[in-house]
């Protein structure tokens, strides 16, 4: 595939962080038009926003080099080569960031958090879609091997360089079905936003929509460096994909246990009326 965009002289322009920035500003456009349709302040939630990108990716580039550290104090300029280098658990590092300051951002605000995480449940998801495409182009996160006829095949010694992916061997597209399916699940909660039935709903079927779209998409990516869980039976992203579910369905239940609660309060309060002279 092709891990390098394009080139500006010497300067190499990476397919992955193209993608991811491409991702990054859809996001952020459809975040501010989500906010007006929640009711929720735009600027907000574009503060917010950015202070979960930046809290996001320098927790994942920190953690990079304190794993790297003997490597960086010993030749100092490889710093600037481990910028292109990829690996899913620094996305879940800088995910987990990223979530930790925008919900101390949220707090200091007064923001509505349930509001605020329907807002951006759409907004995410296509964001994660653009990445997994990205991630395609460039080999990260790449599949298993397969023979079947529409697999990819990385050639150049760059995909193995930043992302580790084999090189010649014919392995399944799985960035490309998870891209898919982050797409569609942004359109279903894009679409379902205005249609909510209470605040909180869209948030927690983005959990579980996100939990499905991990775990299915697991068995065709390639397990190394993913953790290995139960003798082989799960790796480290669908225990995590498995945990999105049951918070996903907490929320869901949560929500609708209080609207049965207001509804039934609506129906025994019986008005009153006037007394007669």
């Amino acid at each position: 595939m092709y891990p390098v965009l394009f080139n500006i002289g010497a300067v190499l322009i990476p397919s992955y962080g193209a993608m991811a920035a491409v991702g990054v500003l859809l996001a952020l456009f459809l975040a501010q038009r989500n906010a007006r349709v929640a009711g929720i302040s735009p600027a907000h939630v574009w503060n917010l926003s950015i202070t979960a990108l930046f809290a996001a990716l320098v927790g994942s580039r920190l953690l990079l080099v304190l794993v790297n550290w003997r490597s960086v104090v010993s030749h100092p300029i490889w710093i600037l080569s481990l910028a292109m280098v990829h690996h899913p658990l620094l996305a879940s590092a800088g995910a987990f960031v990223g979530l930790i300051a925008a919900g101390l951002y949220a707090r200091l605000h007064h923001l509505p958090l349930a509001n605020t995480a329907d807002t951006l449940a759409a907004p995410v998801a296509l964001g994660l879609a653009c990445e997994q495409f990205g991630a395609l182009l460039a080999g990260s996160g790449f599949g298993k091997g397969t023979t079947l006829p529409w697999a990819v095949i990385y050639t150049n010694p760059l995909a193995y360089r930043w992302s580790g992916a084999p090189l010649g061997i014919p392995l399944h597209p799985v960035q490309g079905y998870a891209g898919v399916l982050w797409l569609t699940l942004a359109i279903l909660l894009l679409v379902w936003l205005p249609a909510r039935r209470q605040v909180g709903d869209v948030a927690g079927v983005a959990l579980m929509g996100s939990g499905v779209v991990i775990y299915i998409t697991e068995f065709w990516r390639d397990w190394e460096g993913r953790g290995d869980l139960f003798h082989g039976v799960l790796d480290g992203p669908q225990a995590i994909s498995i945990l999105l579910v049951i918070a996903g369905a907490v929320i869901l239940r949560e929500r609708a246990s209080l609207r049965i609660a207001i509804d039934h309060q609506n129906e025994v309060q019986v008005p009153t009326e006037a007394p007669h002279d």
